[in-house]
């Protein structure tokens, strides 16, 4: 298996090296059969991967000790329906998941990519192939994961008890791929930059990939949640923890894009800012694969030591400065035909949505970097926590849910403030009532729940409200009933009512967390079997310690 797995990672990395060159050559002289034969290599190295990520787990099967990954992530005992987890349990593993993920993104993605993308299809392939060739070398050269030992041992190491839990089946496959899905939207922005020619055609293609990659990066995030909330224990479900920043950020700047191509594509607005955003959210997303695998912070989601951190740090590096130097040089071409006509209207409130993800991402970036920026000046180590995240982010958040509430009764182009007033009257009304109800009913005394009970109900008011109208509209223009037209109404503009599930989704989000971190109550005590703690209205009583053993550990749990 060793032989046959760096073999095939040999293969992938000649032919996906093949397949840049080929790309741009090709597509710098209009030569049709090579561009043909870069996409067809493109196909190739995802069926040699898939071969090389089948081989290693057939070595995990197997208990193939000979091999250094597999001794170092799995045992005798461990349950083969953890094999899956071990194999990314690792640097090595996990970076081949990343190049077999990127490598089908590149595949899928070409071989769907609609005729009239034409030009730019040979220069995007060309990038994605080009970025895939970076993670290749790596792999073959620093973090093969087929490197065998001299002498194999009799058992593995075993993998680590804090991944044997069911997200971890799918939360890191879910953030890695999102992480590497970002490249397709951007290798179509690059695409259009390398051209020269920015009009509206990558636009399409550009959305639902960056939408594709969001809702993997959305998915994997609730899932770390989950895990978190289960496994590192007591309740706590989100820590500002670095790893886990290094996924919310770049779906912060996902969020912003997939909102603001819309734009461009009804108002032909926005082209500057959805190529910095593709740009900012791939930026974002090399970050985040640095931290994750360069390891230059500590983190609750560590396991293991890096020696990769300057390698990614250098990707990072060159991917920044090469994707903004070309932004800069094509700016002049990048200047929308429409311009904005008034800051009372959806298209401002767009460019202020954008304002307040990129800021909620800057402020949890510079959250990250400053422990490692001061370390580096003063050679001391320090921790930003979460009371500076809540602080600075905290605000921007509700700014935004507000913003959530206020877009869409805004109408595109222009508005008058008495247009402004009668859409807001309503949900107005009806928040004011619920929010007094809720203060009373649950005697909420602490003045930032009573506005985050507010904003996020004023929130959930005006979505609704929009459905209601459209919903009614429908009903009398074409006499079906409201569940039909209810029905009719979302068929009609999939795009829009879909994201309004998505905010209603975020308004109960914003529900929970305002009421988790405001009224959560915390103690640290230490207890015998016996003692009891009183917390809050509630006493707990440690009756008893249980032990459980299995074949490479024993857990022990108290019975509270």
């Amino acid at each position: 298996m060793a032989n046959l797995g760096t073999a095939t990672i040999l293969i992938a990395l000649l032919l996906t090296a093949y397949s840049v060159l080929t790309s741009f050559v090709g597509a710098k002289r209009g030569d049709a059969p090579a561009v043909v034969s870069a996409q067809r290599a493109n196909y190739l190295t995802t069926l040699t991967l898939a071969v090389s990520m089948g081989a290693l787990v057939y070595a995990f099967l197997e208990n193939d000790f000979s091999i250094r990954y597999v001794a170092e992530n799995s045992n005798l005992a461990m349950p083969r329906i953890y094999t899956w987890v071990a194999f990314y349990a690792g640097n090595a593993g996990s970076l081949l998941y990343v190049a077999f993920a990127l490598s089908g993104m590149a595949a899928f993605s070409m071989a769907l990519a609609p005729q009239r993308l034409g030009a730019l299809r040979p220069y995007a392939n060309g990038v994605l192939m080009l970025i895939l060739l970076f993670f290749l070398v790596v792999l073959f050269f620093l973090a093969n994961p087929f490197a065998t030992l001299e002498r194999a041992p009799a058992d593995g190491q075993g993998i680590n008890p804090l991944l044997t839990h069911p997200g971890m089946f799918a939360h890191p496959p879910l953030i890695m791929t999102g992480l590497v899905a970002i490249a397709v939207p951007f290798s179509l922005a690059v695409a259009a930059l390398l051209r020269g020619r920015i009009d509206d055609d990558w636009v399409d293609a550009g959305r639902v990939w960056g939408l594709a990659a969001w809702v993997l990066l959305a998915i994997g995030l609730l899932l770390g949640s989950w895990w978190a909330y289960t496994i590192l224990g007591w309740g706590g479900y989100w820590a500002w923890d670095p790893v886990e920043n290094a996924a919310f950020m770049p779906w912060l700047a996902l969020t912003a894009f997939v909102h603001s191509i819309m734009v461009q594509k009804r108002r032909g607005m926005f082209r500057m800012w959805n190529i910095a955003l593709i740009n900012i959210s791939f930026t974002l997303g090399a970050f985040g694969i640095f931290i994750n695998r360069g390891g230059p912070v500590p983190s609750v989601h560590s396991f293991g030591a890096s020696t990769l951190g300057w390698v990614f740090l250098t990707f990072l590096g060159v991917v920044t400065v090469a994707s903004f130097a070309l932004f800069f040089y094509r700016m002049a071409v990048l200047r929308s035909p429409s311009s904005l006509e008034s800051t009372l209207s959806r298209e401002a409130a767009f460019l202020v949505n954008n304002l307040l993800l990129l800021g909620i991402a800057f402020v949890t970036l510079w959250g990250v970097v400053f422990p490692l920026i001061s370390e580096l000046a003063t050679g001391n180590t320090i921790t930003v926590g979460e009371p500076f995240f809540n602080t600075v982010n905290g605000p921007l958040m509700l700014a935004l849910i507000l913003l959530m509430g206020i877009g869409p009764l805004l109408p595109w182009r222009t508005a008058t403030w008495q247009s402004v007033r009668h859409a807001l009257f309503v949900p107005g009304v009806i928040t004011l009532v619920i929010t007094g109800a809720a203060t009373l009913l649950f005697r909420v005394t602490v003045p930032v729940v009573v506005l985050g009970i507010a904003v996020s109900t004023f929130a959930g008011i005006s979505i609704l409200q929009e459905w209601v109208r459209g919903t009614l509209a429908r009903s009398r223009s074409t006499g079906a009933l409201w569940p039909v037209a209810f029905g009719r109404l979302i068929a009609s503009n999939r795009p829009r009512y879909g994201g309004y599930i998505v905010h209603l989704a975020v308004v109960m989000l914003a529900f929970g967390i305002v009421g988790s971190s405001f009224y959560d109550q915390e103690r640290d005590v230490f207890m015998s079997v016996g003692d009891q703690a009183a917390i809050g209205e509630y006493t707990v009583e440690f009756v008893d310690v249980s032990a459980e053993t299995f074949a490479d550990r024993t857990e022990r749990t108290a019975v509270l």
